[in-house]
């Protein structure tokens, strides 16, 4: 029997074995990289944003419209929307701000008189202006006065005085 001693003892099977063996293959198969660079990668964090992060709405809107060129046209919707409270309730009554072009706000005049007023009243508006929206975004103000009515309706048209041709 000497030689039953020197024969070593076989291990007990561990049950849970084949299954963390499994678990192990599956997740070396589903796994798009290899272990040592998930660990690098979970081990090393960049310390800034690469744009996939969230990100309140507001800041990025307005990142959307620096990056789109929009602030100029954002401040100038905000000074429409809020006219009477950039120039005054008794000026914004007569003037009101039609467009919006290439640095020139166009203010249209109730009437003559107000047109007349309105472009004394320049260096004022500006001023006002320039404190609703920013320096430099409005460089140029033009008022115009009232629309006169347009005699010519209608797809044909005579040449000459029109209607107002009645008396021989």
């Amino acid at each position: 029997m000497p030689d039953d001693l020197d024969v070593p003892p076989e291990p007990i099977p561990d049950p849970a074995a084949p299954a963390a063996a499994a678990a192990a293959a599956l997740r070396r198969a589903t796994s798009s990289t290899s272990p040592a660079t998930a660990r690098r990668r979970r081990g090393a964090r960049a310390s800034y944003s690469d744009g996939r992060d969230p990100a309140l709405v507001g800041d990025a809107l307005e990142r959307l419209m620096r990056d789109l060129g929009w602030t100029d046209q954002a401040a100038v919707a905000r000074l429409m929307s809020a006219w009477p409270a950039a120039v005054g309730a008794e000026l914004a009554e007569h003037v009101t701000p039609a467009a919006f072009a290439d640095g020139e706000l166009t203010v249209r005049a109730d009437s003559t008189a107000w047109a007349t007023q309105v472009r004394l009243l320049l260096p004022a508006l500006h001023r006002a202006v320039n404190e609703a929206v920013g320096s430099g975004v409005v460089t140029r103000i033009s008022v115009v006065g009232p629309q006169a009515p347009s005699w010519s309706a209608g797809p044909r048209r005579v040449k000459g005085r029109g209607p107002r041709d009645t008396y021989g």
